[in-house]
């Protein structure tokens, strides 16, 4: 077995179903399997997934054992060469796995690999390339240095800005979101540390890589990740767990050398966390009390930057199909596209809408044309969200919610 992709699922039913679809797609004509871990998820993902994709190996968990502990369930009884930890939330292209494996069969040297992220808006996810969170790096981070300072290769060393996104280059931190491991450097520096629930597993893994003699590689192969949909982000919980896991790492592989340090960034991290909290929940807040004061003096409307309206790259018989469930989910139906139309030029010519939705029949829009146009479309300074609509499962996906 060349490539195994493991996928961990917890209640993003129609996210880990478009995701299937595309590694489907992408690992065509390869020697590979998929496993899925659900953890212990209440909304039908496993049967609902399992009716489409027969050929899927799913693994039910009784409980939320945590993002470590399910990978590493999958890992122990898959064989490929390559394991690659891909989130249920991401789209690959049909290009992006068979290009991984290919530049990994062509660098032996090469223990990991991270590929190009992009956001939900097709921006480039700084994510994808980063340096190790060393008390100095992240306090850079910490102060807005490494933002004042992004191509830096002191300051801004945390995301890698300094580095051409669009040329291979050597790392040091993989995102968990899309991770490709060599099996031959897990079993030399081990599984996913099971310490860590969730969040900095993959820091944590790509530094034991790194010790072990191996290198971490970024590669410009694209996929979409909608980021943290099975989180929520103003939860009490996601910040505990994203800022316990810094301290976790720091505290395994920093507390000896830096002994004065680890208090001071134990009290940082609780700082940090309770402020992010803080601040997401009154993002959120304001901006409910703004809609509720608008719809005060507007007979129930909502504001206008919240009728968000959308375009459709597809038939029409596809754009006749979700047009009910773009108006469920809110959104002003502006415009068809079909596949063949220039979408960029379409854009140039004043078609301004916030959302982009694409039919991903594989006959009519391909992954990769997709990602390639969102990137485009950003670069060009159009940054409109990405939507999918799927006439099998008659399913519109948006970066916030999915409608069926």
């Amino acid at each position: 077995m060349k490539l195994s992709v493991v996928i961990v699922n917890y209640n993003v039913c129609h996210y880990l179903v478009q995701c299937l679809d595309s590694v489907l797609r992408a690992i065509n004509g390869m020697e590979a399997d998929i496993w899925v871990v659900d953890n212990a998820s209440t909304d039908d993902s496993v049967a609902y997934a399992q009716r489409l994709y027969p050929q899927v190996h799913f693994i039910q968990n009784e409980e939320n054992v945590g993002f470590s502990r399910a990978n590493n369930l999958a890992i122990r009884l898959s064989q490929g060469e390559y394991v690659l930890l891909l989130n249920p939330d991401t789209i690959v292209g049909e290009d992006t796995l068979a290009g991984c494996v290919d530049f990994m069969d062509s660098h032996p040297e090469a223990g990991a690999l991270g590929a190009q992220m992009l956001n939900r808006d097709g921006s480039f996810a700084f994510e994808s390339r980063r340096g190790l969170p060393t008390p100095l790096t992240s306090f850079y981070k910490i102060v807005g240095l490494a933002h004042r300072y992004p191509t830096s290769r002191r300051f801004g060393r945390y995301y890698m800005r300094y580095l051409n996104e669009n040329e291979p280059n050597r790392i040091e931190v993989i995102s968990g979101a899309f991770m490709m491991l060599r099996r031959e450097a897990l079993d030399q520096v081990g599984l996913l540390d099971e310490d860590f629930f969730m969040y900095g597993e993959d820091v944590d893994l790509s530094y034991r890589i790194l010790q072990g003699g191996w290198q971490n590689w970024y590669v410009p192969f694209r996929l979409l990740h909608y980021k943290g949909e099975s989180t929520q982000k103003t939860s009490f919980r996601y910040v505990h767990n994203f800022y316990n896991a810094m301290l976790i790492f720091f505290r395994k592989h920093f507390a000896r050398r830096y002994r004065i340090a680890n208090i001071v960034v134990g009290v940082g991290v609780a700082a940090l966390g309770a402020w992010e909290l803080l601040r997401q929940n009154l993002q959120r807040f304001t901006r409910r009390l703004r809609i509720f004061f608008y719809q005060l003096g507007h007979e129930g409307d909502l504001p206008p930057e919240v009728k968000e309206k959308v375009a459709f790259v597809g038939t029409y018989t596809a754009w006749a199909a979700a047009y009910p469930l773009m108006e469920c989910a809110g959104l002003e139906p502006l415009q068809q596209l079909e596949p063949t139309d220039d979408i960029l030029q379409a854009f140039a010519d004043g078609c301004t809408p916030r959302f982009l939705v694409f039919q991903t029949d594989p006959e009519v829009n391909g992954y990769s044309d997709i990602l390639i146009c969102m990137s485009q479309l950003s670069k060009r300074g159009h940054l409109v969200n990405i939507g999918t609509f799927n006439t099998k499962t008659q399913t519109l996906i948006l970066p916030h919610a999915t409608f069926h």
